[in-house]
Parts: structure tokens; C-alpha cells; sequence
């Protein structure tokens, strides 16, 4: 079953909306409506896979801090 729905949205934003729908060969409807869907959907919970339990806990917290500071400054040092 469907219903109609008014919304008020800004005019250059429905005219790039309505172009990205006929580029998308969809309605704008339709975009709008699978966007509701999918911002409004349940969350799923998250299955670990046993291969990833074995995994946990490999690398120490204190270990992967290190490994990230080392990383950012890499970076700053690369970029700079």
C-alpha cells in the first residue's frame, strides 16, 4: 500500500535530486523512499566469525596505540 506524502524541500535541491533520478533511470520517489527505508531499517546484529574470535586479542590494545601514532606520524613526516 502506498501513500502520498508533501514535503517541502529547497528548489535547486529537488532540481539536482530529479536530474540524479533520470540519470538513475528511477523516480524520485522511489530514491526517496528507498533512502527512508534504509535510514529506518533495523540494525542486524553482528555475527562474529569463529576465525575472527581467534583472532581477538592477538594484538594488545597498548600495541595497536603504538602502531597507530607511529602510522599518524609517518603521515605528518610524508606530507609535510
Amino acid at each position: 500500500m502506498y501513500t502520498k506524502l508533501t514535503l517541502s524541500i529547497k528548489k535547486t535541491v529537488t532540481e539536482r535530486a530529479k536530474k540524479y533520478a533520470r540519470q538513475k533511470k528511477t523516480s524520485l520517489s522511489k530514491l526517496v523512499e528507498n533512502h527512508l527505508d534504509k535510514l529506518t531499517e533495523e540494525e542486524k546484529p553482528i555475527t562474529i566469525t569463529p576465525l575472527v574470535k581467534t583472532l581477538s586479542g592477538v594484538v594488545s590494545a597498548e600495541a595497536a596505540d603504538k602502531g597507530k601514532k607511529e602510522y599518524a606520524k609517518f603521515l605528518r613526516k610524508k606530507y609535510s
